[in-house]
């Protein structure tokens, strides 16, 4: 029985009385033993019981998932995190990092050993089929559709040729961070896209969102060689298994509205950890284009002060946001205009470096794949064609027309309304409301680089 002071058990008159004889427990010892023997009980029997029945579930579910899409879900990706922590850590090129670290700093090896590992776990998505398929690409879906009318510009008929066993790596320009809603939607029928993210998204809780959606966080710009050799051993890992990757080439956002040249670092993982005898890595270019990109005069700034620095305005932007949803919600605004993708013919890496290509060569080869593919979009065709300024609205529009002749002479992907007229009041409209242009027709001088931002991302197609 359980006393003020603890529990007492009665000895039985019987020959093991000895074993049986009364003791006194306190009740906060009796307590924690409970509370031992339910955790071991849980551990041994019950949880593995349940991650059983959920895994069938989940194994279940993916098998129907994989039957819909053109590229299956990897194995990879399902793999617990902490197997995939332990994996990368003690991969044999890790382990050799590690050491050649600890000789050059001085530390000890189980201390570099352990740096290792950190940068392991920092690194390594959970992938969930669960949040990725069932909350990810719908909230996707919702919210790109939410801030744009969504269109496709081009598809190339060679994706649909690509052979099923090779890894696919979407490479895309930066335009936005939209950029990462829009792609996972409208890729999600075709197969879960694990993408590399910069140290905006480490903030609790998006970060443990996004790794659970399967990206892997990188720091961009780290020149520490143990960090760079894990890094460069997960994306090899990824690519060996063939999981399906999205990557940026020019490293960040484009502060001027142009396509950047590639930044080679993921790339040349990429190389430095395919052989002849593995799967073929197949580059698919992606081309974005928006009629507003929200984080533009942000981006000028940064253009303005050359630091890719950008204040965090965590409150701003919830009022900019909430303010949106409830014009939007009312029938006061349409959003922002359109959004584009396109997808460019694929690149194969076997093909490539057995032509004599080298990591470099790639590099400007993907850049220009991307350049070609994208859209043009209403608002930056009139930026680019107000230039200074025009003297009515029949120049514009004749300037537009020369303008679009010059666009399709070079094969540029046009997402545009079918007449001038309507052109004119999908580009020129938002400008104007802005403040951006004036009723005459002239650019507002203090708003000149905003509109070459805009201009930009379409010259190239013109030279």
């Amino acid at each position: 029985m359980i006393g003020a002071t603890g529990f007492t058990a009665t000895a039985k008159p019987d020959s093991l009385a000895g074993m049986f004889r009364a003791i006194e427990v306190p009740l906060w010892l009796l307590v924690l033993i409970l509370g031992f023997a339910t955790v071991s009980f849980a551990t041994h029997f019950l949880f593995p019981s349940v991650r059983w029945y959920f895994r069938r579930r989940a194994e279940a579910g993916l098998a129907r998932l994989n039957a819909r899409r053109d590229r299956k879900i990897d194995l990879f990706k399902l793999a617990r995190r902490s197997d995939m922590v332990a994996r990368l850590s003690y991969d044999p090129k890790v382990v050799e990092a590690a050491m050649a670290h600890a000789t050059a700093t001085g530390v000890p090896g189980d201390v570099a050993f352990q740096e290792a590992r950190c940068y392991a776990r920092e690194i390594v998505p959970g992938f969930s089929a669960t949040v990725y398929f069932g909350f990810g690409t719908r909230a996707a879906k919702w919210l790109s559709l939410l801030l744009f009318k969504v269109r496709v510009g081009q598809v190339n008929a060679g994706l649909s040729q690509i052979d099923p066993k090779a890894a696919v790596v979407f490479v895309m320009n930066h335009r936005s961070n939209v950029d990462y809603v829009l792609v996972t939607w409208l890729v999600a029928e075709r197969s879960a896209v694990s993408y590399a993210v910069g140290e905006w998204a480490r903030v609790w809780p998006l970060s443990a969102l996004i790794r659970s959606m399967g990206a892997y966080f990188i720091r961009r710009g780290s020149r520490n060689a143990l960090y760079r050799r894990v890094l460069a051993r997960y994306v090899q890992m990824a690519t060996e298994e063939g999981t399906t990757q999205a990557i940026f080439p020019e490293g960040g956002l484009s502060l001027d509205g142009r396509i950047g040249a590639a930044k080679l670092g993921l790339l040349s993982y990429i190389v430095e950890g395919w052989t002849p005898e593995a799967r073929d890595v197949v580059f698919v270019p992606v081309g974005l284009a928006y009629d507003r990109v929200l984080e533009d005069r942000v981006l000028v700034e940064a253009a303005k002060s050359e630091k890719r620095q950008f204040r965090n305005r965590p409150f701003w932007v919830a009022g900019h946001a909430l303010r949106f949803l409830w014009r939007r919600m009312w029938g006061k605004t349409k959003g922002f205009g359109t959004a584009a993708a396109s997808f460019g013919g694929p690149i194969s890496l076997r093909e490539h470096l057995g032509a004599g290509g080298t990591v470099t060569s790639l590099g400007d080869r993907l850049m220009a794949a991307i350049g070609a593919v994208v859209p043009v979009l209403p608002v930056p065709l009139v930026a680019e064609a107000l230039g200074m300024g025009v003297a009515s609205r029949e120049e514009l529009a004749e300037r537009i027309q020369a303008l679009i002749q010059r666009l399709t002479a070079a094969g540029a992907v046009l997402k545009l309304p079918a007449s001038i007229e309507a052109v004119l009041d999908e580009g020129l409209e938002p400008l104007m409301k802005r403040g951006l242009v004036s009723k005459d027709l002239q650019p507002v001088a203090e708003e000149v680089e905003l509109l070459a931002f805009y201009a930009a991302s379409l010259r190239q197609n013109l030279t």
